[in-house]
C-alpha cells in the first residue's frame, strides 16, 4: 500500500492550510529518503509495510508523481475546502471537487482511488480560496487541526486492518472540537 500526502515543498508552506497531508504524513514518520520528484518512508501499520509518499511537485502536479509509482494499492490524504475544520471524509473514489492536486492526480491514473480529505473549511466569504489554502492556520485551529490529525491516523491504521468500508462507517460522521 502506498499513502500519498499533498502538499507543497518548502518550510514557506509548511504550516498551510494546503499541507494538511504532508502533515499527517510527518506524524506517521519523521525520517525521509529521496524518490524521482518526491520524499519517501516505509513504515508498518498493523503489521502491513506501507509506503508514505509526498510529490515535491507542487500541488497542482501532483500527478505526476504516478510516473514513478504504482497506483493500484494506494490512499490519497489531501485538504478539502468544502469540509469543515473538524471533518474527515473517506470515499473510494470520486471527482476532483475543484482541488487542483484531485484534478492532477485524475488526468495520469483516472477518478477510481480512495481518498481521505481533512477539512479546512470554511473559507471566509472576502477572501480568495488561493490565498485562503496557502495561508496559516492559527494557533486555536492548529490545536483543532492535531486531534483531526489524529483521528486520520486511526482513520488510516482502520483502513489498513479493516478495509476503506469500516473506515467510512467509523470515520465519515465524527466531529472533532
Amino acid at each position: 500500500m502506498i499513502i500519498i500526502g499533498l502538499g507543497n515543498p518548502g518550510e514557506n508552506y509548511a504550516n498551510t492550510r494546503h499541507n494538511v497531508g504532508f502533515m499527517v504524513l510527518d506524524r506517521l514518520s519523521k525520517s525521509w529518503k529521496s524518490g524521482p520528484n518526491y520524499l519517501y518512508s516505509d513504515i508498518n501499520i498493523s503489521g502491513q509495510k506501507v509506503r508514505l509518499v509526498k510529490p515535491l511537485t507542487y500541488m497542482n502536479l501532483s500527478g505526476e508523481v504516478f510516473k514513478y509509482l504504482p497506483h493500484d494499492d494506494i490512499i490519497v490524504v489531501y485538504d478539502d475546502l468544502d469540509l469543515p475544520l473538524g471533518r474527515i471524509r473517506i470515499r473510494k473514489d470520486g471527482s476532483a471537487g475543484g482541488h487542483n492536486g484531485i484534478k492532477s492526480i485524475i488526468s495520469y491514473i483516472g477518478q477510481n482511488f480512495p481518498r481521505i480529505r481533512i477539512g479546512i473549511g470554511p473559507k471566509p466569504k472576502e477572501v480568495d480560496a488561493a490565498d485562503y489554502v496557502l495561508s496559516d492556520f492559527s494557533s486555536e485551529e492548529f490545536e483543532k487541526l492535531r486531534k483531526v490529525i489524529d483521528l486520520t491516523l486511526q482513520a488510516i491504521e482502520t483502513i489498513v486492518s479493516e478495509g476503506i468500508d469500516k473506515a467510512m462507517n467509523k470515520y465519515n460522521s465524527v466531529q472533532v472540537d
